[in-house]
């Protein structure tokens, strides 16, 4: 897919979905993840409030008809998981027509992370759901934010991982592949996106959301220093030759015109026109990130 006929998030022309909870850093309502069904839009994202106020304190699950107006439809509050944190969720719906809500939990006290599922009948019945951890991570990785797609019954996730083996540095990014059969047993096969030393991405490289799958392009987020942890930028890599995914520099580096400059989280929704609508997190001048959408139109 050339540089030109990639759909891309716009921050120049962004609508709010959902404002920051109040104002400053810190506030930031977003890390969602947005799929399309039956002709609504469903988006699954987290509020967050500054550390000593809660931190990710509950995950929403709301429809749109037209990707702009959103109502909520459920929401999961962090306690009833025992989580310290949420951070970023996935919505979707099963093959066999019943619908999942994945879930980034932190582990209180901790930098460790887990990713647990809830499965229902219906998205309404989506708090109260059967409850499978699916990712558990362990004593020297983090596992958070998954990008998870279904195609023809074959499961695939991208999922961020942190390294916790070296103290300080736990804040640090890579990006693994699995599979499965049923979206609850994944195989790891690899870790497939790296940071890259000297870059803009030197510290982190987080795959958010899959822009086409043949050829693989993704969106993903990066960082250069720990410094700027929770203000990352967005970029494009492409699967390579051996089925790792290269940064493509062409296409450059999207950000906020605004205080910390993050534009992360992107996720991207095919609509039948042709055109894209993006959901991402946006910082605002007052330095609080609300969640907001752009709209790609056809490009050919």
């Amino acid at each position: 897919m050339p540089v030109l006929e990639l759909p891309l998030p716009s921050a120049h022309d962004a609508h709010v979905v959902v404002p920051a909870p109040g104002p400053g850093p810190g506030n930031w309502a977003g890390a969602a993840s947005a799929t399309l069904v039956d002709d609504e839009v469903w988006l699954a994202y987290r509020v967050r409030r500054p550390l000593g106020h809660g931190r990710g304190v509950e995950t929403v699950v709301a429809r749109s008809v037209d990707g702009l107006r959103f109502e909520q439809v459920c929401l999961v509050h962090r306690d009833d998981f025992g989580a310290e944190s949420f951070e970023r969720p996935v919505v979707l719906r099963r093959p066999d027509g019943g619908w999942r809500l994945y879930l980034s939990c932190a582990t209180p006290g901790t930098k460790h992370w887990w990713v647990e599922a809830l499965d229902a009948d219906t998205p309404e019945g989506l708090p109260r759901g059967r409850r499978t951890v699916v990712l558990p991570g362990d004593a020297h990785v983090a596992a958070k934010d998954p990008v998870v797609t279904v195609r023809d019954g074959h499961w695939d996730m991208w999922l961020c991982e942190h390294p916790l083996t070296e103290t300080g540095h736990e804040d640090r990014m890579t990006t693994a592949h699995l599979t499965s059969d049923d979206g609850l047993v994944w195989q790891r096969r690899g870790t497939v996106l790296a940071p890259r030393a000297g870059s803009w991405d030197a510290r982190g490289a987080r795959v958010t959301t899959v822009l086409s799958r043949d050829p693989l392009v993704v969106l993903y987020d990066g960082r250069p220093t720990a410094e700027d942890n929770w203000h990352e930028v967005t970029g494009v890599a492409r699967e390579g030759a051996d089925g790792l995914l290269v940064p493509d520099d062409v296409v450059g580096v999207l950000r906020s015109p605004w205080s910390d400059g993050a534009l992360r989280y992107a996720a991207a929704v095919p609509l039948a026109d042709g055109s894209t609508r993006f959901y991402f997190e946006l910082a605002r001048p007052d330095g609080a990130h609300d969640l907001v959408t752009s709209l790609s139109p056809r490009l050919r």
